[in-house]
């Protein structure tokens, strides 16, 4: 359980932060980093940089090169990206997607099935119709009269081992109207954690091009063995991604349900126009979600990360553990995030 004094921190932390960090992160924001930038969340986010300093190294635009960045992931075998990762508890993989660009542009897709790349059909919902999100059978038809194949609805070797191991845990049988019965379970719900690691991570990235035009882009499979329908914060403008030209952009990951309560990303990205650096947006809005979650925020990861215009990064999560993978002209590397339990 939460104990009191970090209770309190949080209070006076909330209260000085205007006066004490507002003045240190808005003159950090106005140091410029030369050249384009790249970040995106996990290790993973190594792979997926590379993909996207491809367009960047060649002065190519920030939306380009979240696309083709996290169409890597997309493309791997992983347990939460893409049509190789773990299916919902009825057996399914269901992908979700969102991408924006720094003129408020942006599309995303959710519970889409079969379909390899959902960013790209996102970007497509995007530029070629008049909405911001299709879902579902409709954003599976979207995406195959786009000329998108249909891929086979076969489990990785993978994901079909893991799934058939919760299954003799969960002891899940599918049945109508589950919601009747008198304890009101619609069980076994999705776990936190598989073998000691969090079940709902995600490729989300965000980029700095070489004329100062900002992108972003998220993806994922969303939580494993997930009840069915299920919807996190990834597709959703706002919560799991966003961005603002003259200001910044973020991305989240963790848990979704609790990214949205508190509208995440555009949290972050206000709190940045508001004059905090980077990690100290991130460090607010983490903040507002451990209060909220009081004594049950032990069980959840959430981290956001986000840059500015001007190229400065920050990233802040709940739990230790959490890292991002930055690229620029001249630095690659893997870094660990600050967070509020130490």
């Amino acid at each position: 359980m939460m104990n009191r004094k970090r209770f309190l921190q949080l209070g006076a932390l909330t209260g000085a932060a205007a006066s004490i960090w507002g003045k240190k992160a808005y003159a950090q924001q106005t140091s410029k980093v030369s050249g384009p930038v790249v970040i995106s969340t996990w290790d993973a986010g190594l792979r997926a940089n590379k993909g996207a300093w491809e367009v960047l190294g060649k002065g190519g635009a920030a939306l380009d090169a979240v696309e083709k960045g996290v169409m890597v992931t997309e493309n791997e075998i992983n347990c939460c990206v893409g049509l190789g990762a773990n299916p919902d508890r009825d057996g399914f993989v269901t992908l979700d997607a969102c991408i924006m660009d720094h003129r408020f542009n942006c599309g995303s897709v959710a519970f889409l099935e079969r379909i390899k790349h959902p960013i790209s059909v996102a970007r497509r919902v995007m530029e070629k119709t008049p909405h911001v999100m299709l879902v579902g059978s409709g954003a599976q038809q979207f995406a195959l009269a786009e000329g998108f194949p249909l891929e086979p609805a076969a489990l990785s070797p993978d994901a079909q081992k893991t799934y058939q191991e919760w299954l003799k845990n969960a002891k899940y049988e599918p049945q109508i109207n589950r919601e009747n019965k008198e304890n009101k379970d619609h069980g076994p719900f999705a776990p936190s954690q598989i073998n000691g690691e969090w079940n709902h991570d995600t490729i989300g990235m965000v980029a700095l091009d070489g004329n100062g035009n900002l992108g972003g882009s998220c993806t994922t499979s969303g939580m494993g063995f997930k009840m069915r329908g299920r919807l996190g914060d990834s597709p959703i403008i706002g919560a799991g991604l966003y961005v603002d030209g003259e200001v910044g952009a973020c991305t989240a990951t963790g848990q979704g349900e609790d990214v949205i309560r508190v509208a995440g990303s555009h949290s972050v990205v206000e709190m940045m126009r508001q004059g905090y650096g980077p990690e100290m947006a991130c460090q607010k809005v983490i903040e507002r979600i451990v209060k909220i979650k009081g004594a049950d925020v032990h069980k959840i990861q959430v981290a956001f990360l986000a840059i500015n215009k001007h190229g400065v990064v920050g990233s802040f999560a709940i739990h230790k553990g959490f890292s991002y993978a930055l690229k620029t002209n001249t630095v690659e590397k893997l870094v660990e995030a600050n967070s509020w339990f130490k």
